[in-house]
């Protein structure tokens, strides 16, 4: 869905040349024009305006002086500096235009139709005046020579049996001649030039000639190969014209068809074959094709045609069409007219080979236009939810129009299209915000249509819907209405006949004010110019647009921007240089566009496509050029982008790594966006997606997250780019819209968890609004069954600005919790009938599923047996419902868990279960006292704690089952809490409990439950067991143990904490409870314990015990301590002594590097330099384990 724009126009006039200008070539590696007439040659330069060579031919009578002599064929050869020139008389020239010498290559007696030299200018072939072919190399060496007129087919002939052809088919009431048609040949056209026509495949191992044929004087195409065979002819085509252009990328031939009321651009394929056509905008016999030509990457096929002579039309005029195809349809992108007499006759034209947008015109009136297009697409700039992102395409007198806000409709079909008297050449939408949707047709005859949007339910006569009218519809458009057509005036009408590309970027900025761009044809300079409407009749059918005010610039200006949101125009230089344009003042005016340093910007590249965008709060100029080169400002920030687009707050760019990326230009740098378009960084969260390769980007419809994208071969794609999404969610809950949020998000499978995770206090404080723009209870369900402890935003959808907005959150209170509660609540006040199955949700998606207080909820629902209604719920479907949410068997044990057996039945008769298992169950149950039958059904759904409390109430008779339960399920401190202390059972539970502690060694809490229900005696076995020597001795005393068995008792102790070495304990159970002082002082000895070892020493006055215990002890310590210091003495001197060799190595290890590389070189050099480098790695390393000890 693109449009050619002229990107810039270069003309050079009155060059001055003798003769009438007949054919001319390129000079691509000069930037120069090489044209041929009657007289010679001449060289230009049209960026300079002047004449770099002049060659005459007349001079070497290679052409007569009378002027009618005619040059057939003209070709540059850049690696020679010269040039090949064929003339009608024969003659092969090779001029050489250095030294400007011209060479006699060859003759030909009967003359020379045509030259055609092979793309890699290898071969050149010669139609001698007899129909000859000729092929030669380069060096003019003749390699074969050929009749044009070939009995044979070809070496492509097709092979068939002719099973399943015409011939073996029953033909009906034709009879069976109509199984052999009879040939009918038509002779050529009646302005056929009769001349031979040669067209070169773009790899140049085939060339197409189109002759007519003697004997049936129809044309035919003839292939042949590289090698001079020939390959294929043609079938017969009726009216077949006489040009002809092969497809460089090879696969079609173009040529022209006249046929009984139309006349086609037909296609035909190497093997000869018809494989396609368009039709030409004229009518029989209006034009003749003068020429076809394709441009270097085959996407542009040109057509010059001109006006045959006919009665009350007078002023002929020729035209220069070009044509595009997309998705298997030609459009009529440009329609140039120009005169068929005097200055602005066409004579030639020329694709150049290297620039595939570049079109080089030469004029009869020795006049040269050279036009550049580059691709563009034409879409309204509106930011509000009014701009119906509108995409205009051009074809021929009709305008394209579709409206993707409503309907996405593939080309080449549209939504409406405009009619419009003449060839449409360009199309514009209005800049102001408020009025997006109005656009301006610019058409070939200096004409603007003015289209607006407005409210008027009649259709304009000049447009028709498109793919959404039809018999029986009423289209939901506002179409727009011809509000006027203005003709511009330029004050010369003689200009406008020389140029039809006179004015070029017209922009409409204002109500009834556009600027345009003019270039000067005498020198490098162009105007920017404002046309307003001129005063008029109101009731006046056509207006006019006038320069009201104009600016000259010193340059070429190669683009011009307008940006609907700043109101700020740019404008670009061929040079990269940018200005701004001042167009709302009295008198334009242009100044530097200067970046936030106050310095002038200018690209490094001159960009095809340029938009204003405001970054980071800045006003920036984004440009790209045609080799996908992308600028912001002056700095280049990515190599590799296809198409950008900027929308509301967002840039959008496509890849050739096929990705397209999303950014919010709210918070984006230059630095961002380089990171961002960085090919090595894959993890962009929600700026990047993946797309269809040679993705380009269409439009961006505002306020929506629709992005529309075109595939090479024309057809769309919608995509909803994560990051256009999420914005417009954010924006949409921010302005409490919760409906259109929600469709959305439920639309395009967004975690709806985002609604209340974006803003929790929000949206808490607007449950009942959610609620009531919601309205359906299935939709708020889908909410409630999707929410999750998570919050989405910090990890699905974290903002691209960190949120600023604390929220406070109840520790104690879980999300699911808060909101399934406050939800409930102001469902309850709403309506409670209409959204009961919500409400049920509500209970049954907390943290801790209610589902028992769900289930009591249905049964009251049965039990009051409400009339039904329309918003009212059954219990029936009400537990159909929940069915769904919960599993049928949790819901039947839960429901058994409220003991009522009316709910239960209620539950399993709407489960799989079989009534001969569960009847049975419950009646078994309805015979058992109550307390037992409840702690069967908890027992039967494993809960234990409560079915320890029933049984524990069902009297004594079942304390050996409550004891057994007990034991079992480890519920002993649960069943201590259901009896006295002073109760038997408590004892039995603590005595079973202790035992269990004993078990599981956790002998010191043994102990204390043995203590707790007076059995010492195993309390003071699990003290002893734990070492607790102060709780034995306690409970020792409680049962008043002799004093043998209290002596035994303490040296059991002793003996316990000699094992675990706490000797001082051992010293003090030994002295106060077993009596035995001398065993406490060599306890108190052994454990280095030498005061308190003195002190019973003494207090026992046993003096002697010092000289045979205390002091040997004394001395075999001070013996230990002594060797043990004596060896970390000697581990530490090892130690110093390596680190101090280490250290003075390290000192000498750089100054015998330095030596090393000071000496003389030797052929042990390389060696000591590779041990010095591990020397000294290893010394390093050495080092630094050294430096971690000291």
């Amino acid at each position: 869905m693109r449009n050619l724009k002229l990107f810039r126009t270069l003309e050079f006039r009155d060059i001055p040349a003798r003769g009438k200008p007949q054919c001319f070539c390129l000079r691509t590696e000069r930037g120069t024009v090489l044209i041929g007439s009657e007289c010679g040659l001449i060289e230009v330069d049209p960026e300079q305006r002047e004449v770099k060579t002049e060659i005459s031919l007349v001079a070497e009578r290679f052409l007569p002086e009378d002027g009618s002599g005619c040059i057939v064929g003209i070709q540059g050869l850049p690696d020679q500096e010269s040039v090949c020139v064929a003339t009608a008389s024969g003659d092969v020239i090779l001029c050489n235009l250095s030294t400007r010498q011209l060479e006699c290559v060859g003759s030909v007696a009967n003359g020379i139709s045509v030259m055609s030299w092979s793309p890699d200018q290898e071969l050149v072939l010669l139609v001698t005046g007899q129909q000859t072919l000729i092929m030669m190399t380069r060096a003019f060496e003749v390699i074969a020579e050929q009749q044009i007129h070939q009995e044979d087919f070809g070496e492509g002939k097709f092979v068939t049996l002719g099973w399943g052809s015409r011939e073996t088919q029953f033909q009906g009431s034709e009879g069976r001649q109509a199984a052999f048609p009879v040939q009918v040949h038509e002779s050529a056209l009646p302005w056929d030039d009769h001349r031979p026509h040669i067209t070169w495949r773009g790899d140049g191992q085939f060339f197409a000639v189109s002759v007519v044929c003697p004997q049936t004087g129809a044309r035919k195409i003839r292939v042949w190969n590289r090698e001079f065979t020939l390959h294929s002819t043609s079938e017969p085509v009726p009216g077949l014209g006489p040009h002809l252009a092969w497809k460089p990328s090879g696969s079609l031939i173009a040529s022209t068809q006249d046929k009984p009321n139309q006349q086609d651009v037909v296609f035909l394929e190497k093997n000869g074959l018809l494989h396609g056509q368009f039709t030409l905008p004229f009518f029989k016999d209006e034009v003749k094709v003068n020429d076809l030509l394709w441009n270097a990457d085959s996407t542009v096929l040109a057509v010059w045609l001109e006006d045959l002579p006919r009665e009350n039309h007078p002023i002929l005029k020729s035209y220069v069409q070009l044509w595009t195809m997309g998705n298997y349809h030609w459009y009529l992108k440009q329609s140039l007219p120009f005169s068929t007499t005097g200055m602005n006759q066409v004579v030639s034209l020329l694709w150049d080979p290297v620039m595939p947008g570049r079109l080089h015109i030469l004029c009869q009136g020795w006049r040269y236009i050279c036009c550049d297009w580059h691709w563009t697409t034409d879409r309204s700039s509106g930011n509000s939810a009014s701009d119906l992102a509108n995409v205009a395409v051009i074809d021929g007198n009709r305008l394209l129009v579709t409206v993707f806000r409503q309907t996405v409709i593939p080309p080449p079909m549209c939504t409406y299209r405009l009619l419009i008297p003449h060839p449409v050449n360009q199309v514009m939408f209005s800049a102001p915000l408020r009025k997006s949707n109005d656009l301006a047709v610019f058409d070939a005859s200096n004409q603007i249509s003015v289209y607006k949007c407005g409210d008027n339910p009649d259709l304009d006569p000049t447009v028709k819907l498109g793919a959404v009218g039809g018999n029986g519809f009423k289209v939901p458009l506002s179409t727009p209405q011809l509000e006027k057509r203005y003709r511009i005036q330029l004050g010369n009408g003689e200009d406008e006949e020389v140029n039809p590309l006179q004015l070029s970027f017209l922009t409409w900025i204002e109500e009834a004010v556009f600027l345009a761009i003019s270039h000067s044809h005498t020198s490098l300079q162009s105007a920017i110019c404002r046309l307003t409407v001129a005063p008029s009749e109101a009731d006046e059918e056509q207006g006019q647009l006038v320069v009201s005010s104009s600016v000259t610039v010193d340059g070429v200006i190669i683009g011009l921007c307008c940006s609907s949101k700043t109101k700020s125009s740019v404008v670009q230089l061929a040079d990269g240089q940018l200005l701004r344009c001042f167009w709302d003042s009295p008198a334009l005016t242009v100044e530097p566009w200067k970046n936030a340093e106050g310095f002038p910007v200018q690209f490094a590249h001159p960009c095809t496509q340029v938009e204003v965008a405001v970054i980071g709060g800045q006003e920036c100029v984004l440009g790209l050029t045609d080799r996908c080169r992308f600028f912001v400002n002056d700095t280049e920030v990515a190599s590799n982008i296809t198409s950008f687009a900027v929308c509301d707050e967002f840039l959008l760019l496509t890849t050739h790594s096929h990705t397209c990326h999303c950014f919010s230009l709210r918070c984006a740098s230059l630095k961002m966006l380089q990171t961002g378009l960085c090919g090595s960084n894959e993890a962009n969260g929600e700026s990047l997606r993946r797309v269809e390769r040679g993705s380009r980007i269409v439009t961006v419809v505002p306020q929506d997250t629709k992005l529309i994208l075109q595939m090479p071969r024309g057809n769309l794609e919608v995509v909803h780019h994560r990051a256009l999404v999420l914005a417009q969610i954010r924006d949409w809950l921010d302005n409490l819209m919760f409906k259109e949020a929600f469709e959305c998000m439920r639309k395009l499978r967004i975690n709806l968890n985002l609604i209340h995770d974006h803003n929790p206090e929000v949206f808490l404080g607007n449950v009942e609004a959610f609620i009531k723009q919601i309205d359906s209870v299935n939709h708020i369900n889908l909410f409630l069954t999707e929410l999750k402890e998570e919050d989405v935003t910090k990890t699905m959808y974290p903002p691209p600005v960190p949120n600023t907005v604390q929220t406070f959150r109840d520790p104690d209170k879980k999300k699911l919790d808060l909101i399934c509660d406050t939800m409930r609540v102001a469902m309850e006040n709403i309506n409670p009938h209409k959204y009961y199955l919500s409400i049920l949700t509500s209970h049954v998606k907390k943290t801790t599923p209610e589902l028992e207080i769900v289930l009591q909820k249905v049964h009251k629902l049965k039990a009051r047996n409400a009339p039904p209604g329309p918003e009212t719920v059954s219990a029936e479907e009400a537990l159909k419902y929940l069915l769904l949410l919960v599993d049928v068997n949790e819901l039947y044990n839960h429901s058994l868990g409220t003991y009522n057996f009316d709910l239960v039945l209620m539950v399993a008769e709407k489960s799989q279960k079989d009534p001969k298992e569960y009847i049975p169950f419950l009646n078994a149950l309805k015979k058992m006292e109550i307390n037992y039958q409840r702690f069967t059904i908890d027992k039967y759904l494993k809960r234990y704690e409560k079915a320890l409390g029933h049984l524990s109430k069902c009297g004594p008779e079942y304390f050996t089952e409550c004891l057994n339960l007990i034991k079992d399920k480890n519920l002993y401190k649960e069943a201590l809490k259901l009896y006295q202390p002073q109760s038997l059972q408590y004892q039995a539970i603590s005595v079973v409990y202790g035992e269990h502690l004993m078990q599981e060694h956790m002998y010191e809490p043994a102990g204390f439950v043995f203590a707790r229900c007076g059995a010492h005696q195993k309390a003071l076995s699990a003290f002893l067991a734990c070492g607790s020597w102060q709780q034995a001795l306690c409970i020792a005393s409680q049962l008043q143990l002799s004093e043998d068995q209290m002596v035994g008792l303490a040296r059991t102790l002793a003996g316990k904490l000699m094992e675990q070495r706490k000797h001082t304990e051992a010293a003090l159970v030994l002295e106060q409870y077993a009596q035995d002082y001398e065993e406490a002082v060599l306890q108190l000895l052994e454990g280095a314990a030498w005061e308190e070892a003195l002190r019973l020493v003494y207090k026992y006055d046993r003096e002697d015990i010092i000289e045979t215990s205390v002091k040997p002890s004394i001395l075999e310590a001070q013996k230990n301590f002594m060797a043990f210091l004596d060896s970390q003495t000697a581990i530490f001197i090892r130690h110093k002594d390596r680190f101090l060799v280490v250290r003075e190595l390290k000192s000498q290890g750089p100054q015998m590097h330095v030596d090393n590389e000071m000496g003389a070189p030797g052929p042990e050099s390389d060696f000591f330099s590779e041990s010095g480098s591990e020397m000294s790695g290893r010394y390093s390393q050495s080092n630094s384990r050294i430096s971690a000890y000291v």
